[in-house]
């Protein structure tokens, strides 16, 4: 077996949709040993025990819930990547909150079992994960990646996220996301506009309407913001974010 190859727990109280996520799994080049557990309760009997790359999880199932399985693993001193298998869309922003690499609906399709395990191995999200997003598009639950958000917009009960490849829409306030991400490098510039430092080329704070391009757009700070971005932007000259 390759020493490189993923150690998988799937948990799931459903025999056969537990079976069938094995058998895709075993088809993945990536996935070595793939281990299977009928409830929450029993995988973190196995998990206190045994290392695992990457837990699939099912969120409802007696007793303890996936959600509440995910909830202990973040207190694991290396906690193995989450994934979500389930068959309910409105859990995706509560997986969001707890880091969840990627939220699966059912039936679970080969392909889409394969971008997900493509982001726990292939974009080292174990142990530094470039959080996920996760935003309805045409009825199913997909993830944008942190890093690929150039800015925020509020735009009432939602925050639309600009990416190369779209906008979507995902509904939290705009200062819940400025408070995940401050650390990541994003940075209130207006009281609805969030952006990518990383994602700037452009800044204009003398002036009548100071500005920051980002994308090729140009996106207005206001005036109670500009010492905040200054300071921020000096900090990072100085090496000291």
């Amino acid at each position: 077996m390759n020493a490189e190859a993923l150690r998988v727990l799937a948990v799931d109280d459903e025999p056969p949709a537990l079976d069938e996520l094995a058998f895709l799994l075993g088809r993945d080049e990536r996935v070595g040993e793939v281990q299977t557990c009928g409830s929450a309760t029993e995988a973190l009997r196995l998990l206190q025990g045994e290392a695992y790359d990457v837990v699939l999880l099912d969120i409802a199932m007696p007793g303890l819930s996936g959600l509440d399985l995910a909830q202990v693993l973040r207190q694991f001193r290396q906690p193995p990547a989450v994934v979500f298998v389930t068959a309910h869309a409105h859990h995706a922003v509560e997986a969001f909150d707890l880091r969840a690499v990627d939220y699966l609906l059912k039936p679970v399709h080969e392909e889409r079992l394969r971008e997900a395990i493509g982001r726990v191995r292939d974009e080292g999200v174990v142990g530094d994960p470039d959080e996920q997003v996760p935003v309805e598009l045409g009825g199913v639950t997909r993830f944008v990646r942190r890093s690929d958000v150039r800015y925020a917009s509020a735009q009432g009960d939602y925050v639309r996220l600009h990416t190369p490849t779209g906008n979507p829409l995902v509904r939290m306030p705009l200062s819940a996301l400025e408070q995940r991400w401050s650390d990541a490098g994003f940075v209130r510039i207006h009281r609805s506009i969030l952006v990518s430092l990383a994602h700037v080329e452009e800044v204009r704070l003398s002036g009548a309407r100071p500005v920051v391009v980002v994308g090729g757009t140009e996106l207005p700070v206001s005036r109670r913001h500009v010492p905040d971005v200054r300071g921020v932007l000096r900090r990072t000259r100085d090496g000291e974010v």
